[in-house]
């Protein structure tokens, strides 16, 4: 008689409580009806699915000094940040 091969490590799974709407539940009910897995399944996949989709995309801080790169910014904006961003959006916002 053959042994069986060993099973792998067994993962540790952690319970979790979650509160949805009952828009969020129904949709969640569905997802797992239409694709056969658990709703825990989904619940696992879509956190992978948005923290593959969050690190690639840069945050809003990196974004913005994106898109100052290579301008010419005055030499006191780190002092007078707050003067500047007042003057930046009353010429965006000028009424005449």
């Amino acid at each position: 008689m053959k042994k069986k091969p060993p099973k792998g490590p067994r993962k540790v799974r952690e319970p979790i409580q979650v509160y949805l709407t009952a828009d969020e539940r129904a949709l969640l009910d569905q997802a797992a009806r239409d694709t056969g897995y658990s709703r825990a399944e989904i619940l696992r996949r879509g956190l992978r699915s948005f923290m593959a989709h969050e690190a690639s995309e840069a945050g809003p801080m990196l974004s913005f000094l994106d898109s100052v790169a290579g301008k010419d910014l005055p030499a006191d904006l780190g002092e007078r940040h707050d003067e500047h961003l007042a003057e930046a959006y009353l010429d965006r916002h000028d009424a005449t």
